[in-house]
């Protein structure tokens, strides 16, 4: 049993170990199998890289050729460019080369030209003075032959007649001397007085100028800039209307926070400048309201003409005086003549006036009184023609004042004949209070005076309503009544205003005139 177990365990451990070599035998040929095939593939792979090397390789080598190609065209290109455009350079250059070269030759033909015409010339002269000496000896034989007849005939010698010659030339020469002297000093006289007025005038504007612009000008302070677009209003219309209701210019620029009103009559400037400030200080601006507070205005005005009038009659120590008289004296505080203001002018004269009168042991207060009054008719002469004694004696006459004062008023500028002593001490003062240093300068009289003879052309017009000289007299605007004056007669009437005032005016630049017609209608809604 043991025994047939060891052959059975024998015979089974002989099959396993053939087995396991077989199984062995087995694994190395797949082994051998798997690394053929691996080595095949990798073979294959080799191959498969090698033929993709070479396509990138020859793909690589057409592309370098292409690129190289492209380099190869774009430098020939280059190179025809910058042939062609040196080609043009070269082109221009012969252009201009053969432009000088054509000026060059007609510059010499025109050189060759002149040379021969100046060779010509020089012949032709040669030619004249050839034969001007010859004329010249033939004018000098006939002038000697002329003269010994001349002394056979005058039975004079030659140094004789010279001697005589000489003396009638030498008088002739002394009397027409004398004539150009005269002539030079009365050309010396007239330049020299043309020069000192030029200089006197110089003066004049320098130190006047300022005077100018603070008399006709009055600045507006604004709370702020937007205020100024609520004075002009919606197109326009609310400083239109403060214009037409005052008559003054209103000048809106780019100066912050303030407004210029310009008008030469200081009282409509005085009205529109309290109008103003009213209107800026209420905030409420339109037509309707304008009207009203101008009209408020125009009543403050006037309660300050009158104070005015009464302060300067308390001070001179007057009494008795008519109230219109006093409305006129105060209307003098908003005057100037010369840049003097009027009232303070007449006040001073009165002082002076009376002090003159006590010396001479006159009338001291009824001197003061004259000298008060003498200027009184400058408060209307916006409005009446004429001159200012005149129509002040004619007011002083018609509210009461003695023969005396107004005799004094009218004659203080001897436009008539003085009737007392009265009119040469109020004479002598109004020319002592006006000619002191530095009371007065002309322009600003001169410049109102022409805006005054403006409005007078215009108001001699049928139909003219109001009429303002604006923007330095450079404009007139002319308000006709709607009724009389349609609107074809409103273009005729600006241009016959602009031809008078053309014939009858001279004045720097020129002036336009602005015909206004505006019709009104008003309605309350209760």
């Amino acid at each position: 049993m043991t025994w047939i177990l060891a052959v059975l365990g024998f015979a089974l451990g002989g099959a396993v170990v053939y087995i396991l070599a077989q199984l062995q035998q087995r694994k190395q040929t797949v082994d051998v199998e798997a690394a053929q095939k691996q080595a095949a593939t990798a073979i294959a792979q080799a191959d498969e890289t090698t033929k993709e090397a070479h396509e990138k390789g020859e793909l690589i080598i057409k592309e370098a050729e292409v690129k190289a190609k492209d380099i190869i065209v774009g430098a020939r290109s280059d190179a025809e460019r910058e042939i062609r455009e040196r080609r043009k350079e070269l082109t221009v250059l012969e252009t201009k080369l053969e432009s000088r070269e054509e000026s060059f030759d007609k510059r010499v033909e025109a050189f060759e030209r002149r040379e021969n015409d100046l060779n010509r010339r020089d012949q032709s002269i040669r030619t004249r003075e050839k034969n001007l000496e010859e004329k010249e000896q033939e004018k000098q034989k006939l002038v000697d032959e002329a003269r010994a007849k001349l002394e056979q005939v005058a039975g004079l010698t030659r140094e004789e007649a010279k001697r005589s010659l000489i003396d009638e030339m030498t008088a002739q020469a002394r009397h027409e001397a004398s004539k150009h002297i005269r002539v030079i000093e009365e050309e010396a006289r007239e330049e020299a007085d043309r020069r000192a007025k030029r200089i006197v005038s110089i003066a004049i504007e320098r130190l006047a100028g300022e005077f100018v612009t603070e008399r006709t000008v009055a600045v507006i302070p604004l709370p702020n800039d937007e205020m100024k677009g609520r004075i002009i209003g919606r197109e326009g219309r609310n400083i239109r209307a403060i214009e037409a209701a005052t008559g003054v210019d209103i000048i809106i620029d780019d100066t912050p926070e303030s407004i210029v009103i310009s008008c030469h009559n200081p009282i409509r400037r005085e009205i529109a400048r309290v109008g103003l400030e009213r209107l800026i200080s209420d905030g409420r601006i339109h037509p309707g309201r304008i009207e009203e507070v101008i009209r408020k205005a125009e009543q403050d005005v006037e309660t300050s003409i009158r104070e005015a009038g009464q302060r300067a009659i308390i001070e001179v120590g007057v009494h008795g005086v008519h109230p219109e008289l006093v409305k006129l004296l105060g209307m003098l505080k908003y005057r100037y003549s010369y840049a003097q203001n009027v009232l303070m002018h007449s006040i001073e004269a009165a002082f002076i006036c009376g002090a003159m009168a006590a010396e001479l042991g006159l009338n001291e207060k009824q001197a003061r009184r004259a000298a008060l009054l003498h200027d009184i008719g400058k408060a209307l002469t916006h409005e009446v023609e004429g001159s200012h004694a005149l129509i002040g004696g004619e007011i002083a006459r018609k509210y009461g004042e003695s023969a005396k004062i107004v005799n004094a008023i009218a004659a203080h500028h001897e436009e008539v004949k003085a009737e007392t002593i009265l009119a040469p001490l109020v004479d002598a003062a109004d020319a002592l209070s006006g000619a002191r240093p530095g009371a007065r300068r002309e322009v600003l009289e001169s410049y109102v005076k022409r805006l005054e003879d403006l409005e007078a052309i215009a108001k001699s017009f049928k139909g003219v309503d109001k009429c303002f000289a604006v923007q330095a007299g450079r404009e007139m605007r002319v308000i006709v009544e709607p009724s009389q004056v349609n609107d074809d007669d409103a273009a005729l009437l600006a241009r016959d205003v602009a031809r008078k005032i053309e014939n009858d005016m001279t004045y720097p630049g020129q002036i336009r005139v602005t015909v206004i017609r505006e019709t009104r209608a008003t309605e309350l809604a209760r």
